[in-house]
């Protein structure tokens, strides 16, 4: 399945200023599915994470926002070695962890390296942001929609 964002995920890539990606989009529409396939086709590695559905992922967020302590846990829970550059580390369903969404924040200004790609539906409306505010100007935002 190609999609047409597949050429603006690949211009993110390779943008030098390049941010952690926000991809937005409606529920079921191959956000998810795009992220891995572009991640398997363009890096050498891949490391994801749910985060609706894996239990202990959003505690890695909870004790500090360093990006450089994040990676070591999510790579030691994974068992990918996430590498600068080499690895697109993908962020599935971001909304349900506040703590994650922030994190975009830390890693646009602190290892920018990293290339960090968040999958989210309904980011507006779903997300709490009780303590936490969006990482806005922090994050490269595509939106993706059905047959695209």
């Amino acid at each position: 399945m190609k999609r047409k964002i597949a050429g603006n995920l690949l211009s993110w890539k390779n943008n030098p200023k390049r941010k952690p990606l926000l991809l937005q989009g409606a529920r079921q529409v191959g956000k998810s599915y795009t992220l891995f396939s572009f991640g398997k086709e363009q890096y050498k590695n891949v490391a994801y994470f749910s985060m609706e559905n894996s239990t202990g992922i959003s505690d890695v967020f909870e004790r500090d926002m360093n990006p450089e302590r994040i990676i070591g846990e999510l790579s030691a829970i994974s068992g990918v070695s996430i590498l600068p550059d080499d690895t697109l580390v993908i962020f599935d369903e971001v909304q349900a962890s506040e703590r994650a969404l922030l994190s975009l924040k830390y890693f646009a200004e602190r290892a920018p390296r990293y290339h960090i790609a968040a999958a989210g539906s309904l980011l507006g409306v779903a997300m709490k942001r009780e303590r936490y505010s969006f990482p806005a100007g922090k994050v490269d935002m595509l939106r993706l929609h059905p047959k695209r």
